[in-house]
C-alpha cells in the first residue's frame, strides 16, 4: 500500500456491502497517519463500527482527532495525526445550501422551507453526491494531507461515479427550466386561477403548500449556478491524478462480480484504479490434499476426534481452493496482477488491536503471520492470494 498510495491525496474505498470497507478504510488511514501524515477518514457506516474500533463514543459530521495515546502499547507508532468523522448526508446538504446561498435571507428561506426539507432528505439519502461533496470541502480546506472515504455500498457503480453529472443534469434539465420560467408551468401552478386545491389543503392542514412551492422555486433559481459549479468541482476531484479508487471485496461470488464491474466502470470513466483489496481469504499452506486419518488417530488417541479434525481440514481446504479460484478470476478479469490479500482473521475487528492486525497485512510490515495450521511464515506471502 505504501507504493500504491504514494503521492495520493484522496483515497476512495469502494465495493459492495459487507466486505470490510469500513475496517479497510480505518486501517489504511491509521497506516498513513503512522507514517507522519495528517489523515482524515470519512465513513458513512450507521452501525458506528469505525467509532467503536477507534475507541470513540461517537463521530459527527466534522472530523475529530483520535487521541494518539489510544495507539500506545498496540504495536504502532503514530507519528502523524488520525482524524475521523461519520457523514451526516442531510447536514452536509444543508451546509452546501448555506455556502451557496447569495445572502442570509435566501439561506434561511430555503432551509426553513418544507418542500426543501422533504426533497433534501430524499436527495441526501442517496449519499453518493454528499459523500464526495464532503471530500471536496475537506480537500479545499487544506487541513489534511490525505482523505480516505468509506463509500456507501451500491449495487450500481454508476450511482457514485455519475453523481456530479446527474446533479448538473437536473439543474440543466428542460423540466426544471420550464418550471422556473416566469410564463411556464410555475406561473400556471402559482396562478390565482388554479389555487383552489391548494386553498382547500391550507384550510384542512394549515399548510400553505402554494406559498412553500413559490418560495422554494424562487430561492432555487438563485442557487443553480452555485450548484453547477460545485458539481463540476466534485467531478474534477474524482478524476484528479491525486485521487485513487481502491476496490474492496471478499472471495464470495457476488462481491467478486461487483468488484469486477466497478473496476471496469472506473476504467471506462478514466478514473484511477488503485487496485484490489481482498478481505477474509482462507489459506492452507503446503498441506496435503487430504488429512491422514490414521496419523491423526495415532496422534490424538481418539478415532472420533481424529474424524472431526479431518472433516474440519477438508472444509478449510475447500474454502481455500474457492478463495484461490476467486482471486485468480479477479486477476484475470480486472487486470490486477497483485491484489492485496488480507486473510480470514479469528474474530471480528472491533478495536485498535484488530485494526493493527489488518494494517499489518495491508502495509506488509509485520515480521511473521500465524497460519491456521499454527506455523509461521514471512508476511510477504500474504499478498500472493493463495
Amino acid at each position: 500500500m505504501k507504493a500504491r498510495l504514494k503521492g495520493k491525496r484522496i483515497v476512495i474505498c469502494a465495493g459492495s456491502g459487507g466486505v470490510g470497507k469500513t475496517t479497510t478504510s480505518a486501517a489504511l488511514s491509521m497506516g498513513l497517519a503512522a507514517e507522519g501524515r495528517r489523515v482524515a477518514v470519512v465513513t458513512i457506516d450507521p452501525a458506528r463500527r469505525l467509532a467503536t474500533a477507534l475507541g470513540l463514543e461517537e463521530l459527527g459530521n466534522e472530523p475529530v482527532l483520535v487521541d494518539p495515546e489510544r495507539f500506545a502499547g498496540h504495536g504502532i507508532e503514530m507519528r502523524g495525526e488520525l482524524w475521523a468523522m461519520m457523514l451526516d448526508a442531510k447536514r452536509t446538504f444543508d451546509e452546501l445550501i448555506e455556502r451557496l446561498a447569495p445572502d442570509a435571507a435566501t439561506r434561511d428561506e430555503v432551509l426553513s422551507n418544507r418542500i426543501y426539507q422533504q426533497l433534501s432528505g430524499a436527495v441526501a439519502g442517496s449519499q453518493e453526491f454528499t459523500a464526495v461533496a464532503k471530500l471536496y470541502e475537506l480537500d479545499r480546506s487544506g487541513k489534511f494531507d490525505v482523505l480516505v472515504l468509506d463509500t456507501p455500498p451500491s449495487r450500481n457503480a454508476l450511482d457514485f461515479l455519475d453523481a456530479p453529472d446527474r446533479l448538473t443534469g437536473f439543474f440543466e434539465g428542460r423540466a426544471l427550466r420550464v418550471f422556473l420560467a416566469p410564463t411556464g408551468l410555475a406561473a400556471r401552478v402559482v396562478g390565482r386561477g388554479t389555487s383552489v386545491v391548494f386553498g382547500i389543503l391550507k384550510r384542512l392542514t394549515g399548510v400553505d403548500l402554494l406559498e412553500d412551492l413559490g418560495v422554494f422555486f424562487r430561492a432555487l433559481g438563485g442557487l443553480i449556478d452555485g450548484f453547477k459549479e460545485r458539481a463540476e468541482g466534485v467531478k474534477a476531484l474524482l478524476s484528479d491524478p491525486a485521487t485513487t479508487f481502491l476496490v474492496i471485496t471478499s472471495p464470495e461470488r457476488e462481491p467478486v462480480e461487483e468488484a469486477v464491474f466497478f473496476a471496469s466502470k472506473l476504467r471506462d470513466a478514466r478514473m484511477a484504479f488503485g487496485g484490489l483489496v481482498v478481505n477474509r481469504v482462507h489459506s492452507v499452506d503446503g498441506g496435503p490434499p487430504e488429512a491422514d486419518l490414521d496419523a491423526l488417530e495415532a496422534a490424538l488417541g481418539d478415532a472420533r476426534l481424529a474424524a472431526k479434525v479431518a472433516r474440519a481440514y477438508a472444509e478449510e481446504r475447500a474454502l481455500a481452493e474457492r478463495d484461490a479460484a476467486a482471486i485468480a478470476a479477479l486477476r484475470a478479469r480486472t487486470g490486477e496482477d497483485d491484489p492485496v490479500v488480507v486473510p480470514q482473521l479469528d474474530g471480528d475487528v472491533h478495536d485498535i488491536d484488530g485494526l493493527v492486525r489488518v494494517h499489518a497485512h495491508l502495509f506488509g510490515d509485520q515480521p511473521t503471520r500465524t497460519i491456521r495450521g499454527g506455523r509461521q511464515r514471512p508476511s510477504t506471502t500474504a499478498a500472493r492470494g493463495s
